[in-house]
């Protein structure tokens, strides 16, 4: 690319030293000679600054019709009118030319700028003091967190399927009591599917409140109560004594956004989720985490349940 621009000034540069001295030049004859030659060259030019700029793709701007034509054969006036003309012609695709070859040299420029960022902008992994792998990058990314543990391998040997028992049907009771709770109408769909999920959860009903909390993050990904949702959806599984499906979304919540409203909070409820599993390294590492990126909350609204989670597990 850097040859390409060079080549391009050089021939430029070219067709503007010809040009000056031809201004000077009291023989016509000559002069149309050399006119000649240089809109050759500027023709010549043109296809190079122009990639395919033969007549196939476009009519050169300087062509013999253009040029005028001595119909008296008057030997001065006429003859040099002819020569002023097509030099403002030349001059005229010298600076179209020009202003082209700025324009691709700034365009060169910028490309070789992003593939260097590209080849220099992968950065590698470090490890923080708390023992979280890292990726360095942009301010307001997630830290990798150790993910919770999987669920156990589907491709291991099992033996043969048995019929699954029919879901047990909510008793009657349990049906009137959760018709009983409204679903609010606001005219904000998203918070009215939001604060359902919630009515449903702080009453008790856990697997309800799991389906519906799970719609609405569905329907509303991009809501301003996203954060809440997804904390507020693992709180639902932690309580109904599903500590590794409440993993799975409290770790979710502080991937996705760790800026979000309630992603520190779901920082310390995966701890809290590891410590139900027993899993004593990634329950330390969630704490340790929690500490250095939330310290606002680590003292303040979040102290209380910070200090009896740390207390709950030997981190040294």
């Amino acid at each position: 690319m850097k040859a390409m621009r060079k080549r391009l000034a050089a021939s430029t540069g070219a067709v503007l030293v010809m040009v000056l001295p031809l201004m000077a030049i009291p023989a016509a004859a000559q002069a149309d000679q050399r006119l000649q030659r240089l809109e050759q060259q500027v023709t010549a030019l043109q296809r190079a600054v122009f990639p395919g700029g033969d007549e196939r793709y476009f009519e050169p701007e300087i062509t013999p019709q253009q040029r005028p034509q001595n119909v008296d054969n008057s030997p001065s006036t006429s003859a040099l009118t002819g020569v002023l003309d097509r030099l403002e012609a030349i001059e005229q695709q010298v600076a179209r030319l020009t202003a082209a070859t700025e324009v691709n040299e700034n365009a060169l420029a910028a490309i070789e700028e992003r593939l260097l960022r590209l080849e220099g902008g992968s950065g590698a992994t470090v490890t923080t003091p708390s023992g979280i792998i890292a990726n360095p990058g942009p301010a307001g990314t997630a830290t990798t967190l150790p993910a919770p543990p999987p669920q156990p391998a589907a491709n291991r040997p099992t033996p043969a399927p048995t019929p699954a028992p029919a879901a047990a049907q909510p008793s009657p009771a349990r049906v009137a009591a959760v018709a009983a709770i409204a679903k609010p109408a606001t005219g904000d769909a998203g918070e009215d599917e939001y604060t359902y999920g919630f009515r449903l959860w702080d009453a008790g009903f856990y697997p309800e409140a799991q389906q519906q909390l799970a719609l609405y993050l569905d329907r509303y990904p991009g809501h301003r109560m996203t954060s809440y949702g997804r904390n507020l959806l693992g709180r639902a599984f932690l309580d109904a004594g599903d500590a590794r499906g409440a993993a799975t979304h409290f770790f979710e919540n502080y991937q996705t956004d760790p800026q979000g409203a309630r992603a520190g909070d779901s920082l310390l409820y995966l701890a809290e989720s590891m410590i139900a599993l027993g899993d004593t390294r990634r329950a330390c590492i969630a704490l340790a985490e929690f500490g250095d990126t939330y310290q606002a909350l680590a003292t303040g609204r979040l102290s209380t349940q910070y200090t009896g989670l740390n207390g709950r597990v030997d981190c040294d």
